[in-house]
């Protein structure tokens, strides 16, 4: 357990960030989730309707630091070829 002020306040702010990254990290799992089933069931419509949301989903991620840059760009480059893999 914390001793001083600040270190009880460092751990509020850390449990406060935890529960935010969490609930990025879902909305981006999800949403990638959703689109590689739409891929696999062959849903050329809706998974390009689905890309700007995968794309908006891991970019806030990315912005935040729940997720590194590179990381981000290497999903978005996956949902992308995923996508034109079903045009193809």
């Amino acid at each position: 357990m914390a001793n001083t002020s600040s270190a009880k306040k460092a751990m509020r702010a850390a449990e406060k960030r935890r529960v935010f990254n969490a609930r990025r990290k879902k909305t981006m799992k999800d949403a990638v989730k959703d689109m590689s089933k739409l891929v696999l069931g062959k849903k050329e419509k809706e998974a390009a309707a689905m890309l700007p949301t995968v794309y908006k989903a891991i970019d806030k991620a990315a912005k935040e630091g729940t997720i590194k840059k590179n990381t981000a760009a290497r999903m978005k480059s996956q949902a992308a070829r995923a996508l034109r893999s079903l045009t193809t």
